[in-house]
């Protein structure tokens, strides 16, 4: 069900729930959830998002999945988190110190469930977070634990930057690394 411009106008600054477990392939990590995903409840939730499509057309997942769905990543090795918690209408509503506080609670869930992978989507966010303002997409040299950090291009619509082919390509090249 759609939610109504009162109900989107109203998840400004809520939060929705991990989707995560112990020992995980991949947790992917969004910059924040937007309104539109807060109101739903569910991880990259507005439709257009290219996020689900994309996962499946790389391999992650055997089908096409529904936002509402997302728990049934879980066994098969992927999960999903944030940088930071709260809902905004757009990612650039947030401060730099929010992402960089949001980084080190990042790093103490990663370390906490300890995933072989932590997959940022969002590339700038990544770069201010946790103060590599030189990153490159792909694998980085940096460790959280004994967990890999792989940096990918934001799925949203608004990242005009990167068509729906070129991010399959992308998340295909995490897939091949698992």
């Amino acid at each position: 069900m759609r939610p109504t411009k009162e109900q989107i106008a109203a998840a400004a600054g809520k939060t929705i729930p991990d989707v995560i477990a112990s020992g995980l392939d991949v947790l992917f990590c969004g910059i924040n959830p937007g309104l539109y995903t807060a109101a739903v409840g569910h991880h990259f939730g507005r439709p257009g998002n290219r996020f689900w499509p994309v996962l499946h057309r790389a391999g992650f997942t055997p089908r096409l999945f529904d936002p509402s769905e997302q728990r049934a990543l879980l066994p098969l090795g992927c999960g999903i988190t944030n940088l930071v918690a709260r809902a905004t209408a757009a990612a650039d509503e947030l401060t730099a110190e929010e992402l960089v506080a949001g980084a080190h609670a990042l790093e103490r869930k990663v370390r906490r469930f300890a995933p072989r992978f932590l997959a940022v989507v969002g590339i700038q966010a990544y770069r201010t977070a946790f103060a590599r303002p030189r990153a490159k997409l792909g694998l980085q040299e940096e460790t959280i634990g004994a967990t890999r950090i792989w940096v990918l291009p934001n799925p949203s619509g608004l990242n005009a930057h990167y068509r729906p082919e070129e991010l399959v390509v992308l998340f295909r090249e995490l897939r091949e690394a698992l």
